[in-house]
This record gives C-alpha cells, sequence and structure tokens, in this order.
C-alpha cells in the first residue's frame, strides 16, 4: 500500500465521519472546519495504531535518531544517550498520545488543549521529518549546524533513511515525509484560531469516558506487543509463512539483472552535470576520465525490491560465513534469535609469576655431543587485569529454563536448533559455558535480529529456509504441543 493510497481512504472515512456528525448529529459549525477534524484525526489515528502493532520498532527508530543528534549536536551528548535509555518509554507514550489525540479530534474534546497539543506534535514532527531530510546536504565529515559546509544533497548522507510515521506499514522517504508534516502545518495553525467553531459530539462526561478508556485500552494494547507478546500483525518481511531462503535468492538475482541505463557525470571543477545514455558511455567515456568527473550508475529498479531478508547473513564463532548452514538445513529445526546480551563486566586485578629462563648449551661428558639446559633464571611477581563478565540471572534463565528444555526435547527426535546472537564471539562462547547449551551459536548484525523477532530471545521453528512460527520467550509452548500443531 502506498501513502497515496491511504490517503484516498483517510479523506473518504473523513468524509463519512463529517456526514454523520453534521447530518445526524447536528453538530457541525463550518463543514471544512469538521472535515478537517475528521481527516487529521482519523490520519493520527492511522499512523499511531500501526505504531501500537509494534511499539519496539518505534523505540528503535528512536535510538536511530538520539544517534543522529549524538553526531550533529555533540555537546548534548549526555542528553541524547540519557533519552536514549528510555526510548521504549517515550516510544509508548508517543503512540497513545497520538491515537489519543485522533480520538479527541473527532469528538471534539477540549478544543484548546486539543488544537495546541495537536500544533506542538506536528510542528515538532516537521522539525525532525525536515531535519532527516537536510542531513543529505550535509557531508561525512561536517555537522548540521556547520552551514557553510553543506553541499548538494546527497542521499547516503542520511542516516535515517525512513522517519518510521507509519511503522513498518508503509516506509516514507523523509522528504515526502516532511511534506506530510509541513501540510499538516495548515490545518495544525487553522485549528489554533478556530477552536470555537470546531464541533464537539456527546456530552464532556461521556467524551471523557471516551478518551479514559481509550488511554488505558492501549496502553495495555501496546505492551501486550512487546512486553508479553510478539506483535500480533507482523509487518516486516520475516513473517509467518516466508521461505527467507527462497526469497534471499530471488532479492540477490533480481538485484545482479539490473541494468545500467545512464551515466550521470559532474565535472569536479565546474560543477558542469552530463547525463547520457549507456551506450553514448560507452563510446565516448575517454573524455571523462575519473580525475576530472565524478560518475555514478543510474540503473532500473529490481524486478523484486529489496528487503532486509537479503541481509540474512551470519557468522559462526571462529569468523567464518554460516548463513548457508543455517538456511540449508533440511526438515524443522528451531532458530533461536537474541539481539542484545545482557551482562556487566568488571575488571579484576590478580597476581602471576613471572619465570625467565636462562638457556645454556652444555657438552655431555665423553662425546662430541652437546645438549640445551633450561634453568630458572629469575622469578618475579606481577599484578595484572582481567575482565570478568557477569551475566544477568534472568536472561540467564531465559535460556536455562526455556530455551534449553525446549531445544533437549527437540533434539530427542532430530529437531536441531541454532542461536543467532549479537555479541563478540569470546563473551559469546562464555555465555554458551554459562547457560550449558550444546547447541551452536552464530553471530549477527543487531539491527537484522531486531527486525527477525521483538522478543529477546525470541523463539522460531523453521523448516527448510521457511519461517513456520514465531513466539515470544514468554509465550513458547512446549515441544509437544509445538509438534502437534505446526509440525505437520
Amino acid at each position: 500500500m502506498t501513502l497515496t493510497t491511504v490517503l484516498i481512504y483517510i479523506a473518504i472515512a473523513a468524509l463519512v465521519l463529517t456526514g454523520i456528525i453534521g447530518g445526524v448529529f447536528k453538530k457541525t459549525k463550518n463543514w471544512l472546519l469538521s472535515y478537517l477534524q475528521n481527516f487529521c484525526g482519523a490520519l493520527f489515528i492511522f499512523s499511531g495504531w500501526v505504531k501500537a502493532v509494534d511499539p519496539l520498532g518505534t523505540a528503535y527508530k528512536m535510538e536511530q535518531y538520539f544517534a543522529e543528534f549524538t553526531t550533529h549536536m555533540p555537546a548534548l551528548t549526555g542528553l541524547w544517550e540519557l533519552m536514549g535509555s528510555f526510548t521504549v518509554l517515550f516510544s509508548v507514550v508517543m503512540i497513545i498520545l497520538e491515537i489519543v489525540l485522533g480520538i479527541m479530534l473527532i469528538i471534539g474534546d477540549r478544543p484548546k488543549l486539543t488544537a495546541w497539543l495537536f500544533f506542538l506534535i506536528v510542528a515538532f514532527f516537521t522539525a525532525l521529518t525536515g531535519f532527516t531530510y537536510l542531513t543529505g546536504h550535509v557531508p561525512g565529515d561536517a555537522t548540521f549546524f556547520q552551514f557553510g559546509q553543506w553541499g548538494d544533497w546527497v542521499e547516503t548522507n542520511m542516516k535515517v533513511t525512513d522517519c518510521g510515521c507509519f511503522g513498518d506499514f508503509i516506509k516514507l522517504e523523509p522528504f515526502t515525509s516532511f511534506m506530510k508534516d509541513v501540510f499538516l502545518l495548515f490545518p495544525a495553525v487553522l485549528f489554533l484560531f478556530t477552536t470555537k467553531k470546531m464541533h464537539q459530539v456527546f456530552t464532556p462526561t461521556i467524551r471523557n469516558v471516551i478518551v479514559g478508556v481509550s488511554t488505558i485500552g492501549l496502553i495495555f494494547y501496546c505492551l501486550s506487543n512487546y512486553h508479553w507478546d510478539i506483535p500480533g500483525q507482523d509487518f516486516r518481511p520475516f513473517k509467518n509463512g516466508v521461505d527467507i531462503a527462497e526469497r534471499k535468492q530471488m532479492e540477490e538475482e533480481a538485484q545482479t539483472n539490473v541494468e545500467i541505463t545512464h551515466y550521470e557525470m559532474t565535472n569536479k571543477a565546474s560543477g558542469e552535470v552530463v547525463k547520457i545514455p549507456f551506450a553514448q558511455y560507452m563510446k565516448e567515456f575517454k573524455s571523462y576520465p575519473t580525475a576530472e568527473w565524478d560518475l555514478e550508475q543510474i540503473k532500473t529498479d529490481p524486478i523484486i525490491p529489496r528487503t532486509k531478508i537479503s541481509d540474512f547473513e551470519f557468522s559462526n564463532l571462529s569468523g567464518e560465513d554460516a548463513t548457508e548452514d543455517i538456511l540449508g538445513r533440511e526438515g524443522y529445526h528451531f532458530l533461536i534469535v537474541s539481539k542484545k546480551m545482557k551482562y556487566d563486566s568488571q575488571k579484576d586485578k590478580y597476581t602471576y609469576q613471572d619465570t625467565t629462563y636462562a638457556i645454556d648449551t652444555v657438552r655431555i661428558d665423553g662425546t662430541d655431543s652437546t645438549t640445551i639446559v633450561k634453568s630458572i633464571a629469575d622469578v618475579q611477581t606481577k599484578e595484572a587485569t582481567r575482565e570478568n563478565i557477569i551475566w544477568d540471572a534472568d536472561y540467564q534463565d531465559k535460556f536455562k529454563d526455556i530455551v534449553n528444555p525446549l531445544a533437549a526435547a527437540g533434539e530427542k527426535e532430530g529437531v536441531m536448533t541454532d542461536v543467532i546472537i549479537y555479541g563478540i564471539p569470546d563473551v559469546v562462547e562464555d555465555f554458551r559455558h554459562a547457560t550449558q547449551t550444546p547447541y551452536p551459536f552464530y553471530t549477527g548484525d543487531d539491527i537484522l535480529l531486531k527486525t527477525i523477532i521483538r522478543s529477546n530471545p525470541g523463539i522460531i521453528l523453521m523448516k527448510d529456509g521457511a519461517i513456520v512460527k514465531k513466539w515470544h520467550y514468554k509465550k513458547v509452548p512446549d515441544y509437544a504441543t509445538i509438534k502437534a500443531q505446526y509440525m505437520q
């Protein structure tokens, strides 16, 4: 679904609501203003709802923003790091506020407060998406506020390439998202000056009940989608039923088969831009030496768009690629995904004996042969430090009490278990020993692991490289139930 399609549906819904409020309830004071109330309210409810389905996705997006703020506003690094530790809380609060504000707009609850909240949120989103888009003008060695170093807009300069306005339901390019928010500024400003003409339905008591019940219900709904369980609706590529092995191959082949249609050359000295077809460039390429021209290939879009499945790559603890080891497993097998190992580390001092040896060549009596004799020349007691890892007991128990019994039951029937985890191989190996897990561990990118499943750890039942079913660690059934229901 595209943004245009969503806006059309929302426009139709707003039209219906306006008709009901004006024709049935007789509460409309200004038809255009009522329509804008309903349109903006429906838009906020929809954009908030698709994020409420997956609050962790919004939290991860906030982490990206805070990382960008740290880069471009280093003087406030401490603040961004502090806020980065509360991203899940910010995510839930923002999602609930967005949906509740949409409801308040439609029912006309507290017009002045609603108008100001709507304006402030839209202004904030506009600044945020505008900042995201404009970072495309900022080269890698500069910060946002060094305006004198800004250059031509380059997409790769942007570290946040999707605003997350509609979660994973729709991916919007920063410029599109920015223009959406600029558009919303017009009704946001209008509402500030027309609060007396905004429609209101129901009595104040009923409106308060609607807002209160909605808020409480949304709190529980958000918590159920990350704290107690994984999202009930999955808008990400790694949903149940997806054949990862097949899809990854198809995406890679599609990327390989893209064609170069044009070359765009920019003269390094004059800034002149020349764009010519590929065939013409092949005849004239000597006229555009790379010492004088920056070259950019313009390619056709792949037949199959690239998704995060293309990044499905993992290494064993020796650093060797092991992607095919996992995707090539035949039959059913379990995949345990952990995006973050939880532990503390401390440096302990210890002493050791540093022995220095003396080596001499000695002739053997009565012969012409010699032998080497090693003797202790000196012994010193020295002090050093080593890192001691202290594993989080709760995180450790998730493997000991949930993952290990499931894996052991599966192993008895030939169902293998693999763990993909984010971490340094030596630390991962330490964790494997600490939890006494016999199955193989692999390491992978944390962003990829976050995308695969919203649980730490998360349990996935695979078959021949395809996802059969995913579970939050709090919701995973025992092996017998899984076998009866999903291993057909």
